[in-house]
């Protein structure tokens, strides 16, 4: 595979200096993208430039992640309007260990193949170096025009953001210029990868490697990923979506490439999955023919759920999504796991009620220990009009019996009232 025709078919360059693509026919050549150790989780931002890295490793190249440790204490400028908390040294160090876990789903470090990834820290080479070193190592090489030509820097000192643009931001583009240098020397790694606004900061690495060691280095970005509304990528109203299950349900990670625009599916499906050429045309005239089938919803959901979690979990959020929106049975109901129903009824109205109350007739349990009908007489009404279900099960006699063996995961009734109206009973 040729890396570069595999990227631009996907629609994933942005801009690149030239002779990159000779490099990469000459060697097996080694290539990183900085990720910012913020979080101890990566969230789908990331997965733009993991996925370079990962295209990367397939056409036969050598992957570096590099935890940006050094960097995350100072805060990078590109793309903000004001300045980040800066971290200490023990976050970072768990955030680094919860990143490779992620990386590892997607990049190959175990192969003892020369294209085999690896995880640098660059705090690991910064910590050791003085103020005083660095600014007569690096600092010297390159100008304060040439730094303020950047649009990272030049967008900060003409935006809104009162307060400017510290000192300590300023230097950032050194920093990560000093990684490529040591990266370039350490690991012989001659290409840097990110997004289209790390280009200043990249082409600055470019710029020293070429005056401290005549040697060439070489740059490729990729472009940010907006939607087709214009909106930005990656947020929900909760926020972002992450990697980790802790932070977003895989049954939410699910939901949220599912219910992509058809303009967005046909774009992310090229960039966010492995899947060739080939069956992506396939899927975009299949869908072109029968939009209402969302097949490119369905196979971009698909692809991503089982790479960042697993099959298991994405047959799981197919199941809870029938659940919500298909015709489920009440058995698959009982089958789906409490961290997935929680995430799937999330917002729903909530009632408790004490175990001790059960068994209960049905009326009691939802028109006296609960507000789930303001009154016996409208159960009934709703019950004899065949407007009301239990755990995915109609019931049709107003005298039914709520027994503790009818409870999901132990402790849950899951109470709905006619179509779309939703209600939790937790028996605690």
């Amino acid at each position: 595979m040729n890396f570069i025709e595999e990227l631009t078919w996907r629609g994933m360059i942005h801009d690149m200096t030239p002779g990159v693509e000779e490099l990469l026919k000459k060697e097996v050549a080694a290539a990183y993208v900085g990720i910012d150790p913020t979080a101890d989780s990566l969230h789908i931002g990331h997965l733009v430039s993991i996925m370079m890295l990962k295209h990367f490793q397939r056409c036969g190249h050598k992957p570096i992640a590099l935890v940006g440790g050094a960097t995350g204490m100072i805060g990078d400028p590109s793309g903000k309007s004001q300045e980040r908390n800066l971290l200490d040294e023990a976050t970072l160090r768990h955030n680094q260990e919860c990143i490779k876990k992620q990386l590892a789903k997607f990049l190959d470090f175990e192969s003892a193949r020369p294209t085999t990834a690896e995880m640098v820290n660059n705090y690991d080479w910064m910590k050791p170096i003085s103020f005083l070193e660095f600014i007569r190592d690096v600092g010297k090489h390159i100008t304060v025009n040439y730094m303020m030509s950047k649009d990272s820097v030049k967008k900060r000192l003409n935006g809104e953001a009162a307060d400017g643009m510290s000192f300590t931001e300023f230097t950032y583009q050194l920093v990560q210029a000093y990684d490529f240098l040591h990266l370039y020397r350490t690991k012989s790694c001659k290409l840097q990868m990110g997004g289209s606004d790390q280009w200043g900061n990249i082409t600055t690495g470019t710029e020293l490697i070429r005056r401290k060691t005549g040697g060439e280095a070489f740059a490729l970005t990729c472009p940010l990923i907006t939607k087709a509304d214009g909106s930005k990528f990656g947020k929900t109203e909760g926020g972002n979506v992450w990697l980790d299950a802790r932070y977003t349900s895989p049954y939410k990670f699910y939901q949220f490439w599912l219910n992509v625009s058809d303009a967005d599916a046909e774009k992310y499906i090229k960039i966010f999955t492995t899947l060739d050429k080939t069956a992506v045309e396939k899927l975009a005239a299949e869908q072109a023919a029968a939009p209402h089938l969302r097949l490119l919803q369905k196979a971009l959901a698909r692809e991503t759920t089982c790479m960042v979690h697993s099959e298991e979990e994405y047959r799981k959020a197919v199941e809870a999504s029938e659940v919500l929106f298909g015709n489920a049975t009440a058995d698959i109901l009982k089958k789906v796991d409490e961290p997935t129903f929680l995430s799937m009824f999330e917002g729903v109205p909530t009632f408790a009620v004490g175990k001790e109350k059960l068994p209960l007739k049905a009326g009691e349990l939802l028109a006296v220990e609960t507000q789930i009908f303001p009154s016996k007489g409208e159960f009934r009404k709703l019950v004899q009009g065949g407007g009301l279900s239990i755990n995915k099960e109609k019931i049709g006699d107003a005298e039914a019996v709520i027994s503790p063996d009818m409870l999901l995961n132990g402790q849950y009734l899951l109470v709905q009232k006619g179509k779309k109206n939703y209600f939790i009973v937790k028996i605690h």
